[in-house]
This record gives structure tokens, sequence and C-alpha cells, in this order.
């Protein structure tokens, strides 16, 4: 999490200086010192690096707006998200029914009522990571859970089962 905050930062501290340095009160100062300028050539030249730096600017702008676009789609679940996990939760809850009739679903469909887009909603607006909290211990217990059978199918070493694990735990986050 460390690491998308300091991305952020970095980006927002790029997105500060370029604004300071490409405002308009800059640009207008050199084109008010170009207006004295007698050679044309010069002139010319002139406005063209201008131009070109203009556009760099716009090109760098347009690269830290995407960085940031980037970063709040990882972290932000969408309602469209949101409800096709309900819905996904929902057939689970049914398959586990018919694979298990006598146990009691009760708090799995509580659970089930709590994913909606506006609890979702509100508990992002309060900072709540989604993703970081439940998708990547469910990664973690996934790969472990993998490597666990692998390892007593295969009959691999503790030592390399646990160095394989901590790569797959290192990928995770």
């Amino acid at each position: 999490m460390d690491d998308q905050i300091n991305l952020l930062v970095e980006t927002g501290i790029s997105l500060t200086a370029l604004a300071v340095k490409g405002t308009v009160s800059a640009v207008t100062t050199k084109v008010k010192a170009l207006k004295t300028e007698k050679d044309l050539e010069i002139v010319r030249n002139k406005y063209d690096e201008l131009i070109n730096e203009i556009l760099s600017e716009r090109e760098e702008a347009v690269r830290i707006a995407q960085l940031y676009k980037n970063e709040v789609d990882r972290l932000v679940i969408s309602d469209k998200d949101i409800e096709h996990l309900n819905k996904t939760i929902s057939q689970v809850l049914g398959i586990f029914q018919e694979f298990a009739p006598g146990v009691n679903l009760e708090t799995y469909s509580q659970l089930q009522g709590l994913i909606n887009v506006d609890t979702l909603k509100a508990m992002q607006l309060l900072g709540f990571n989604f993703k970081a909290a439940i998708g990547e211990p469910l990664t973690t217990i996934c790969a472990n859970a993998i490597l666990g059978n692998s390892k007593n199918k295969s009959g691999n070493n503790p030592a390399t089962s646990n160095k394989n694990k901590q790569q797959i735990q290192n990928k995770a986050k």
C-alpha cells in the first residue's frame, strides 16, 4: 500500500511542477519577449520551441492523468463489479446448499446482504481497500493450497516448497 501512496505522491509532485512550469503567465512572458525580436527566423524558431514545449507538457499531463486513473481504477470497485460480486456469491451459496443441505448458510446469506453498492461504496469512501484486505489474502491462501497439494503429490522437499510459497506471496503483494 505504501508503494501506491508513494506513486500518487510522486505523481502529484510531477503534476504540480508541470502546472507551475506551464502557466499562462509563463507562456505570455515568452511571447512578449519575442515581440521585440526583429529577426523573423529567430522568432519562428522560438515559437516552434514554445509550441513544442507546450505539446510536451500536455503529453506529460496526459501521462500523469493516466497514472492517477490507473491507480484509482485499481483501488475502486465499480457498481457493475459490486453487482457481479453479489450475483456470484448468490450462485456460490446455491451451490453450497446443494452439496451440503444440512449446513446453515444463514450467516453467509447475511454477508451477501452486505455486498451491495451502497454499503461497499460507503466503505470505500471511508478508505477501505477491498482488494488489499480481501483479494491479497485470498491469493496467498490459494497459492499456499496449490503449493501444499503439489508438495503432497510430488514429494517435494519442505525447503523448496517454502521457497516457492515465499515467492508466490511476494508476487501477490
